[in-house]
């Protein structure tokens, strides 16, 4: 059974910086992508970025380029999204997910098999 564990969100102020990571577990993941995506009150889920298991191809929502930035531990099966300059309007519960095989084309949240159960990331003026 897939199980995928974030963790590291927190309050910061807006310019600071957060790590999450997401662990997963429960089966080989060589052929399988990983995502981020976030969820704000209101707000429909949205894709924020994705990375082979391998790390050899990542991308991202043009709302976080430049700002935040996926790698991934093969040893310790995690994935780390790095956020740096948040904005308030990063403010939002964070969201793993995995699907077999990356896809640049899979950013919507029915592309994706697994989900973690979120952690919040809040960011002040």
């Amino acid at each position: 059974q897939v199980q995928l564990v974030e963790s590291g969100g927190g309050l910061v102020q807006a310019g600071g910086s957060l790590r999450l990571s997401c662990a997963a577990s429960g089966r080989t993941f060589s052929n399988y992508a990983m995502a981020w995506f976030r969820q704000a009150p209101g707000n429909e889920r949205e894709f924020v970025a994705a990375i082979s298991w391998s790390g050899t191809i990542r991308y991202y929502a043009d709302s976080v380029k430049g700002r935040f930035t996926l790698s991934s531990d093969n040893a310790k099966n995690t994935v780390y999204l790095e956020m740096n300059n948040l904005k308030p309007e990063d403010t939002a519960v964070y969201y793993c997910a995995a699907r077999l095989y990356v896809a640049s084309g899979a950013v919507a949240s029915t592309d994706y098999e697994y989900w973690g159960q979120g952690t919040q990331v809040t960011v002040s003026s």
